[in-house]
């Protein structure tokens, strides 16, 4: 477990183009360490935010595309190409503008697919597919994630684990389905904490003032199931970006020396 670092900025848009820059730089060095880097990615406004400033980057092309591999931490379950799908917004933002190799671009199963509408053999299907990714080198049955990306939504959920929902609690599977989520679509798959606690680095990314109870509420060690973003982080890092209005009911020993 790392503790966590906060790093405040002084608006979303500024969070989100110093957020994409932070992860070209990450995923050069990873490149340039072990050949290829490791990537989850995530919806929502700030997900897609933080890809739409990685998209309009003029370093974006120091990124070898092709040797990336990409994850989701969630998904609606809807059909595929589905706008509300985080995969479709994600290839609208920027994947469809880069040279990514197709075998290397991992998104969730929809419901359309071979499972039918049974989100839990989705979740299945896609817990099969990081266990074989993962390989012997893997850390408990998924890919040592570089960076997984992470919003967190006014509730302190991310990903797609609510508060006191089954999903949060799940300790032995890394994918699970969800049904009954209080935000719409009710029908979702999303990875666990365990999966989620696997990566590397673990980005959770807030901006707005609807955000600032759920941040405040999540730093203030509460617990993950009362408060599921208090219990997502990285084996190595754990990195909180908030917009100052994100960060505004936080206590003041929480902010870093400097904001940027």
């Amino acid at each position: 477990m790392s503790t966590p670092q906060l790093v405040v900025h002084r608006d979303k848009e500024l969070m989100a183009v110093a957020a994409a820059a932070r992860l070209i730089t990450r995923i050069v060095d990873a490149q340039s360490t072990r050949g290829s880097a490791s990537v989850v990615l995530t919806g929502g406004r700030n997900g897609n935010a933080v890809l739409a400033a990685l998209a309009s980057s003029p370093a974006r092309d120091a990124v070898d595309w092709s040797r990336l591999d990409l994850w989701w931490g969630d998904e609606r379950f809807l059909p595929e190409g589905d706008p509300e799908r985080n995969a479709t917004q994600a290839r609208g933002e920027l994947l469809d503008a880069v040279p990514l190799d197709p075998a290397r671009v991992h998104p969730m199963p929809a419901s359309d697919g071979p499972d039918g509408d049974n989100p839990e053999a989705a979740a299945e299907r896609y817990a099969a597919e990081l266990a074989e990714a993962a390989g012997p080198r893997g850390h408990d049955g998924v890919p040592a994630f570089d960076v997984l990306l992470l919003g967190v939504g006014p509730d302190t959920h991310v990903a797609s684990l609510f508060p006191e929902h089954p999903g949060v609690r799940e300790r032995s599977l890394t994918v699970v389905g969800v049904r009954g989520a209080p935000k719409p679509p009710p029908v979702r798959i999303s990875l666990t904490l365990p999966a989620i606690r696997a990566a590397r680095e673990v980005w959770l990314l807030a901006a707005g003032e609807d955000k600032a109870e759920a941040v405040a509420l999540a730093l203030s060690e509460p617990g993950e199931i009362q408060a599921p973003a208090s219990g997502a982080y990285g084996r190595q890092r754990t990195l909180w970006l908030l917009d100052r209005s994100a960060a505004a009911k936080l206590p003041p020993q929480l902010y870093p020396p400097a904001t940027a």
